[in-house]
C-alpha cells in the first residue's frame, strides 16, 4: 500500500514538472519582443543601433551582449547601439522577465563584413603562344566573411564565376583560378577579376564589389595567309604583290620567281611591268611560316574581245559554207 502510494506521488510529481517544463518551453518560444530591425549587415568598424520592443508590462527587460549597451530597465523599449563594432563572432540577445516567468530572450542575427583588402590577378607565364592552355590567378586578400564570388571578365564579357561559402566569419585570404586556351584572336585581350560580396537583401544594394587591375595578355602565333594562291593580270596597270599577314612576333619576308631574286624584306611589292608566271612569297617568325603564290598572267581577254573574235570566226565559216556551196553548184551544171 504504501509503495503504491509513493508510486502515485512519484509519477504526479514528474507529471508536473514536465507540465511545467512544455510551458516554460511554449512561453519560450513566443517570447513577447520585437526587434527592429530583425537582422543586422554592419561593416567592421562601422556603427549598429537595433531596438527591442514589447507591448506588455515586464518586470524587467534588456540586452545581454559582449559588446554595446547591455542596461536593463523596467520599460517597453530599450535599443543596443554600438559605436564603433569590431567584433567578428558576435550574439546580442534582448531579454524580457514578466509575470514572475524566467526570462526569455529572442536573439539578433548579426553579419559583420569586411571588403578585401586588395584583389588583384597574375599569371605564370606572361607570354602565351597559341592553341597552348594558361591559368590565371586571382588573389583576394583579407575579406570577411567568406560567403564571396569571384567573376572573370574578358573586356566586357563575364566567361567564369566562383563562388565561395563557408561558415568562416573572420578574415580569410582566398585564391580563384581561370583556365583558358589561348588563340590569335586573343592577342591584346584584356582581363580582370572581381569580388563580389554575398550579404543577401539585408546587406547593402547593390553588393559590395572590389575589381582587380586589368591584365593585358601577348598571345604569340605564327604567320597564317588566309589566301594563298592569287591571280593577277599585267594589263591592270601597275602590278602590287601583297604578302602581308599578320604575326606576333612581326613576320619577315622573302621573295622568290625563275624571273628575278630580290633581297627585298618588305611585304608589298609594286611593278610597273611584271613578266607573266609564278612569285612566291614566304612569311617567316620563330613560330612558323606561311606562304603565298602570285600567278602573273597576260593580257586579260575582255568580254568584247570574245565576242567579236567569235562573231569574226562565224562570218568566216558562213562565207567558206557559201564559196563551198557555190562550188558544188557549179560542178554539177556542167556534168
Amino acid at each position: 500500500m504504501l509503495n503504491s502510494l509513493f508510486g502515485l506521488v512519484y509519477l504526479s510529481a514528474v507529471s508536473l514538472l514536465v507540465s511545467l517544463t512544455v510551458c516554460f518551453a511554449g512561453i519560450q518560444a513566443q517570447c513577447p519582443v520585437k526587434l527592429n530591425p530583425p537582422r543586422v549587415v554592419v561593416e567592421y568598424g562601422s556603427s549598429v543601433s537595433v531596438d527591442c520592443i514589447t507591448n506588455i508590462t515586464n518586470d524587467l527587460m534588456g540586452w545581454e551582449a559582449n559588446v554595446g549597451n547591455k542596461s536593463m530597465v523596467t520599460d517597453k523599449l530599450i535599443t543596443w547601439s554600438v559605436s564603433n563594432l569590431r567584433q567578428w563572432d558576435i550574439r546580442p540577445q534582448c531579454y524580457i522577465n514578466y509575470n514572475r516567468m524566467p526570462p526569455c530572450s529572442t536573439f539578433l542575427p548579426v553579419t559583420v563584413y569586411k571588403t578585401p583588402d586588395s584583389v588583384s590577378i597574375s599569371t605564370v607565364e606572361p607570354l602565351m603562344k597559341e592553341y597552348y592552355q594558361y591559368e590565371f590567378h586571382c588573389d583576394i586578400v583579407n575579406v570577411a566573411p567568406k560567403k564571396f564570388t569571384v567573376k572573370w571578365f574578358k573586356g566586357e564579357t563575364n566567361v567564369d564565376n566562383e563562388t565561395f561559402n563557408y561558415t568562416t566569419k573572420t578574415p580569410v585570404n582566398e585564391t580563384s583560378k581561370f583556365q583558358f586556351t589561348a588563340y590569335r584572336d586573343d592577342d591584346g585581350a584584356q582581363y580582370r577579376c572581381e569580388a563580389e560580396l554575398e550579404l543577401g537583401a539585408d546587406g547593402p544594394q547593390p553588393p559590395p564589389i572590389v575589381t582587380s587591375k586589368t591584365y593585358q595578355i601577348t598571345v604569340r602565333y605564327r604567320p597564317k595567309h588566309e589566301v594563298t594562291i592569287e591571280l593577277i593580270s599585267t594589263n591592270d596597270g601597275d602590278i602590287t604583290l601583297n604578302c602581308t599577314v599578320a604575326a606576333n612576333p612581326p613576320a619577315t619576308y622573302s621573295w622568290y620567281s625563275e624571273h628575278w631574286t630580290t633581297s627585298k624584306n618588305s611585304s608589298v611589292l609594286t611593278f610597273s611591268t611584271l613578266t607573266p608566271g609564278n612569285y612566291t612569297c614566304t612569311a617567316t617568325n620563330l613560330l612558323g611560316q606561311s606562304t603565298k603564290m602570285f600567278i602573273i598572267t597576260g593580257e586579260r581577254t575582255t568580254f568584247w574581245t570574245i565576242l567579236i573574235c567569235g562573231l569574226v570566226a562565224l562570218a568566216l565559216l558562213f562565207a567558206l559554207y557559201a564559196i563551198y556551196k557555190r562550188c558544188n553548184f557549179t560542178q554539177n551544171s556542167v556534168i
